[in-house]
């Protein structure tokens, strides 16, 4: 019997650290990366531009009887930085904000709730200044960009940057990992 899935569209700065976080996760089916938050479909250099509305993006398909939208929410916020506005790690620019692209008001409601008990609890030193919007589109990046990290486990950037992200994933969520 196929499950019925839920789609999240999150941005937390590069696409490739981001999806390889959330491919590790049970009752995730995909992660698919690409652009949200402008309106018209744009390349990879585009978007790069910082001109076009877009920031960089994944798709996850998860099956909530697995994996619950708060707990996608919580993995979210904590391997990325939602305190930097446009930039993350060496990543800078509108392209690289923290978003959240709410498909429904269920979803909407869940992320404010999250940032709200995250802010109450000081989780974070500075405010939080993820973007809550409603989803409008997505657009697929290309193809080198899709499952980026498990192709290119021993370049630079995967080491330096999205291991260490990994890491945090296994320390903090280790239960959930596939």
């Amino acid at each position: 019997m196929k499950f019925m899935s839920e789609t999240a569209t999150f941005a937390g700065g590069c696409f490739w650290c981001t999806e390889a976080i959330f491919q590790r996760l049970k009752g995730v089916e995909a992660v698919i990366p690409g652009y949200s938050g402008g309106d018209t479909q744009n390349s990879y250099e585009e978007v790069s531009q910082g001109t076009t509305g877009h920031a960089e993006s994944i798709q996850i398909i998860f099956d909530p009887k697995i994996v619950s939208y708060e707990e996608l929410l919580l993995v979210f916020f904590k391997t990325h930085d939602p305190t930097s506005l446009n930039k993350q790690g060496a990543d800078v620019g509108p392209q690289y904000r923290s978003a959240i692209f709410y498909h429904s008001q269920e979803q909407k409601d869940a992320a404010e709730q999250i940032i709200k008990k995250l802010t109450d609890e000081k989780v974070f030193d500075k405010p939080i200044v993820t973007e809550v919007s409603e989803f409008k589109s997505f657009f697929e990046a290309e193809e080198y960009h899709k499952n980026y990290y498990n192709n290119n486990k021993n370049a630079g950037y995967c080491q330096v940057v999205i291991n260490p992200k990994l890491a945090k994933l296994e320390k903090e969520f280790g239960e959930k990992l596939k």
